[in-house]
């Protein structure tokens, strides 16, 4: 036949679906979003775990678990009605007395809270800058301050003034109004690059202080990981003693923070540990030399290695080793590879306002490459005010204090540095010695690591180490009190090397106090260790104890907001 019927089943099988409604296609297309979203949400949380355990291994995770849940709970104790008004009135309370410490009261106090109708005469200005000088203070002219005051000698200081005076109003974000700053700056920043011993090609910047320093060497690291391998989400790893404007630049600039431990014996950063968080986030390595707590150089060769194996920036952290670390050898001192013939190395921050004797508010940070200094820059090319750019976080910035570091450097040279280090590495080993070797001190305070530089920290495992501190400050002391582990420490400057005898003198006086006064509470069945009595002792005992910080975090706030007290 011409037309062949087909059967039923053949049409019904071969016949085409009418087109789904445009209310069906949304559903589909959504139900598909949803279980894109789904697969990445478990793909990005499940990649999150993996790196956690591989970085911090079980025992870490769960350790990091606890702490969390622990801190936790006791944030939302913390809240409960009853504790938070408690908590509140004892923080409030012990702000009310810091204020009553640090902001000048009572009769004979002046205070200046608008302009004066007419301007003050000369003299007048004079006699209230005499009166400000001369206000109670710790005695850091004789010596008395650990670190803080990095003088270099009187003399010093009258060649800085003369280098101020003539430059006090210069501007280097004006090259061309004042070609002599940016000379005296670039001089600066090339001969601190050949005390580092860098290569053809290096280059640095000046900055405000070690803390500047160290966020523009982990914003060039951060630009750098994203303009190079698209790295969102950027990591560093550091120890957990390096220096705390690490932490405020991963809060500044959203990186991820990473903290290794520093254990006892040897408190150098464990490198085990920093291999193991190493990702593909990770953009910035960093090692100490030293660190401030406890003056001990990390194995800068054994991360650079970590460095180059894994092709990451590696940054040193030498603010506090300065003008010292450049010329331990040199001044007959043993010391550890730090500066750029380390090849890992990519960048270093050093301070010329401490022991390179330099005006307060000055500092350099170092690139082995100019390409990785290019990475902080800042350059807005449409701006309507003109093309702008900036080498740092500073706009306008003080030109008087540049060629107050350019005129220290020049003054004191080579063979004055290398005095200094004599002197003042000379002095910390001295005092070490007197802790590792003296017999009042010996078996009740304990040297953390092997200091080679400027500072030596100690503890004690016989006695409340804060109770010592609060008793040297008693006596006049300036000293650091440190915190995880409980430890204090000296930080020696110059005017310390003239006044260390009277320092140990001190310290053996106070420990045989604090021994006698333990037996007498053996004695009465008190108990070897009494109760904290100091405020060192009150703070960072307290802290110490708290799983969580918001206490310590509004105490410390509380603090910087009585510093702007009239």
């Amino acid at each position: 036949m011409a037309n062949t019927r087909m059967a039923m089943s053949l049409r019904n099988g071969l016949s085409i679906s009418k087109p789904k409604s445009p209310s069906n296609v949304l559903a589909i297309g959504t139900d598909l979003l949803r279980n894109v979203l789904f697969i990445l949400f478990l793909f990005r949380w499940t990649r999150k775990s993996v790196l956690q355990l591989r970085g911090r291994g079980l025992f870490g995770t769960v350790k990091d678990l606890y702490l969390s849940l622990r801190r936790f709970s006791y944030a939302i104790f913390l809240r409960a009605p009853g504790v938070r008004s408690k908590v509140q009135h004892q923080v409030s309370e012990a702000i009310v007395n810091l204020e009553k410490r640090l902001v000048p009261q009572g009769p004979g106090v002046s205070r200046f809270l608008t302009l004066p109708r007419e301007g003050w005469t000369e003299q007048q200005v004079r006699s209230e800058l005499e009166t400000l000088g001369e206000m109670k203070h710790t005695r850091w002219e004789d010596g008395r301050v650990s670190g803080a005051v990095y003088h270099g000698g009187n003399e010093l200081v009258k060649l800085q003034l003369d280098a101020f005076e003539r430059f006090m109003v210069a501007n280097p974000i004006h090259p061309d109004v004042f070609p002599g700053v940016r000379k005296m700056e670039a001089e600066v920043v090339a001969m601190v690059l050949d005390l580092f011993k860098a290569p053809p090609g290096a280059a640095g910047v000046t900055t405000s202080g070690g803390t500047e320093s160290i966020l523009m060497a982990c914003l060039s690291a951060r630009q750098k990981a994203y303009a190079e391998r698209g790295v969102t989400e950027p990591e560093m790893i550091i120890p957990e003693t390096a220096h705390a404007a690490f932490q405020k630049a991963a809060y500044y600039f959203k990186i991820k923070l990473h903290t290794v431990s520093c254990p006892s014996p040897s408190y150098a950063v464990s490198i085990r540990a920093v291999s193991r968080l190493i990702n593909s986030n990770t953009i910035l390595l960093v090692g100490s030399a030293p660190n401030f707590p406890h003056g001990i150089i990390d194995d800068i060769n054994a991360l650079s290695r970590l460095a180059l194996r894994r092709r990451i920036p590696l940054h040193v952290d030498c603010c506090l080793g300065s003008f010292l670390m450049p010329f331990l050898h040199r001044a007959g001192f043993p010391t550890q590879p730090f500066d750029f013939t380390v090849k890992g190395v990519t960048s270093i921050s050093c301070d010329t306002h401490k022991y390179g004797f330099a005006p307060k508010g000055n500092s350099t940070v170092l690139y082995r490459t100019a390409a990785l200094r290019k990475y902080q820059y800042f350059i807005s090319p449409d701006w309507s005010g003109g093309v702008y750019g900036s080498t740092s976080i500073a706009g306008s910035r003080p030109g008087a204090l540049i060629a107050g570091c350019w005129a220290s450097m020049m003054s004191v040279g080579e063979n004055g540095y290398i005095s200094a280090c004599h002197s003042i590495v000379g002095t910390a080993r001295r005092f070490e010695a007197a802790i590792r070797e003296h017999p009042s001190l010996k078996d009740d305070l304990l040297v953390m690591g092997k200091p080679l530089v400027s500072v030596v920290a100690f503890t004690s495992s016989t006695m409340n180490i804060y109770d010592i501190a609060d008793s040297m400050s008693a006596k006049g002391w300036h000293l650091n009190a440190l915190q995880n582990p409980p430890a204090m420490h000296v930080a020696v400057t110059m005017p310390i090397v003239k006044v260390v005898d009277q320092l140990i003198d001190d310290l053996i006086a106070v420990v045989e106090d604090e021994k006698e006064r333990e037996r007498v509470r053996v004695v009465e069945g008190k108990g070897k260790k009494g109760e904290a009595r100091g405020d060192s002792a009150a703070l960072y005992g307290v802290a110490g104890s708290l799983p969580d910080k918001s206490v310590v975090v509004q105490l410390a706030g509380g603090f910087l907001d009585t510093l702007y007290k009239a």
